[in-house]
């Protein structure tokens, strides 16, 4: 694929028109996909749909042979049933590791539906549509880039839905029965829509209904200027809260002042599973319960990442793809800070790679007079750490995940290294952007695309500067 956004040329974009009736919205998307099949060219088409189907029966293969058990589905389809039939929600316990219901009433109450059917069925149905759920995050990635060209972005998808199911992220969230792909898509939907859309925060407010953590998305929001989005995804949290209130009244207050705050139920902090920067802290103290150290470090963090997708989102004019820099930057920062972030919650490697990619394409298109391999360097390396299982390889049976040696530290911490590194990458970039337009480093308060709604694609696509 190429690039073909020229970074120097000044990008005009037309009023927005008024949105069509809903039913015609409906209708449009549910037949973008055949279009878009139709217009991208026949053979390369041909080609990628093989190279994905041959992946994908490879996948099912090794599915076969490692005996998938997927878990946390039998965990979801136990809460729906602990809802559907009025049992103790957070005092059940299933499967061979006697596991408990993690999330909000909430999400319990949209587990319902999966007790309508036996489990060999949900293993099926659950697998095929976290695959539709990739292929989705996959075209949610390129609409926030803009990258590659309409006709191309067929092909991508394609390739990424067959090969993405060997990323580490992706092949934990379909051997575990999870719901990361549809929380992604969730957020990232929300994420891509106009500012000027009213309803836009809705699907974040759902998502951090199901699980706390997209709420960060909602403070990115806020931090981007974006107020009145922010405010919806705040008030649909709180409707998610007080249906479950009205709903599982005593689940609800169990929830929300006992089991949120015992860690014990999601987990172990110290595993090399969790790859957050409280985790990598535990293993390298050597201690389950890495306290201060580790809490100061995450706040940093979190400070330090949400600052960088503020600043990358406010450097539209001359920053190229700024929003997809924001939004990544957020997205990286929340699977960082969580004090447990599972190798399967780093599903947004997904539109990590679409920009680093994006990058690298650009990069390569310039003249070999003035090219550079850094974005090249930077996507090959992320692409290999997730594609590496590296954590799995580090012996971590019993009880040594807590004496790891030095030399096993990095590996076992490989996802939270890539995320701080693109963190700086993203700094760097914007700093650097900056300064060539002989822009203040810190961004002045004023209004947004001069006082008018606008979208993340009319930032994402601003000029950069010479």
């Amino acid at each position: 694929m190429t690039a073909v956004q020229d970074e120097r040329s000044p990008v005009l974009t037309a009023p927005h028109p008024a949105p069509a009736p809903l039913p015609d919205r409906v209708k449009d998307a549910l037949g973008a996909p055949v279009r878009a099949l139709r217009e991208a060219p026949r053979r390369p088409l041909l080609a990628v749909s093989a190279v994905a189907l041959l992946s994908l029966v490879v996948y099912a293969v090794v599915r076969h042979f490692v005996h998938t058990s997927m878990v946390d589905m039998v965990v979801y389809r136990a809460e729906g049933a602990a809802v559907a039939d009025g049992g103790d929600l957070y005092g059940l316990r299933v499967t061979e590791w006697n596991l408990p219901a993690t999330y909000p009433p909430f999400a319990a109450m949209l587990f319902v539906p999966t007790t309508w059917f036996p489990i060999p069925f949900l293993r099926v149905a659950i697998t095929l549509g976290n695959l539709g759920l990739l292929a989705l995050l996959t075209h949610l990635s390129f609409k926030l880039v803009g990258w590659p060209r309409r006709e191309l972005r067929p092909l991508g998808v394609i390739l990424v839905t067959g090969g993405g199911v060997w990323l580490e992220p992706v092949f934990t969230t379909l051997r575990y029965g999870q719901i990361n792909l549809a929380l992604a898509c969730l957020i990232l939907w929300d994420l891509t829509r106009p500012d000027s859309r009213r309803s836009k925060g809705v699907a974040i407010g759902i998502a951090a209904g199901i699980k706390l953590t997209p709420g960060l998305f909602a403070v990115y929001l806020l931090l981007t200027g974006r107020i009145r989005a922010a405010f919806v995804a705040g008030f649909t949290f709180l409707g998610t809260f007080l249906l479950g209130a009205l709903v599982l009244p005593d689940a609800t207050w169990g929830f929300w002042t006992k089991y949120l705050y015992d860690s014990s139920r999601v987990g172990k902090t110290e595993i090399v599973d969790n790859q957050s920067v409280r985790g990598a802290f535990a293993r390298l103290l050597h201690t389950a319960d890495p306290g201060t150290l580790a809490t100061v470090g995450s706040g940093l963090v979190a400070l330090a990442g949400l600052a960088i997708a503020a600043w990358a989102s406010a450097s539209s004019r001359w920053l190229p793809r700024a929003e997809a820099w924001g939004v990544c930057c957020a997205a990286v920062t929340a699977v960082l800070i969580s004090p447990i972030s599972w190798t399967h919650h780093w599903v947004w490697c997904v539109p990590v790679l679409a920009l680093l990619a994006c990058e690298a394409a650009i990069e390569h298109g310039r003249p070999a007079a003035v090219r550079k391999v850094r974005w090249r360097a930077a996507f090959g390396a992320t692409l290999v750490a997730f594609f590496s299982f590296a954590m799995w390889v580090v012996p971590h049976h019993g009880d040594l995940d807590l004496h790891l040696p030095p030399v096993s530290q990095a590996p076992a911490a490989v996802y939270p290294l890539v995320g701080i590194g693109f963190l700086l990458a993203a700094a760097t970039r914007t700093r650097a952007r900056r300064r060539a337009a002989g822009a203040p480093l810190v961004p002045v308060p004023g209004p947004r695309n001069g006082g008018r709604p606008g979208t993340a694609h009319d930032r994402q696509q601003a000029p950069a500067a010479r």
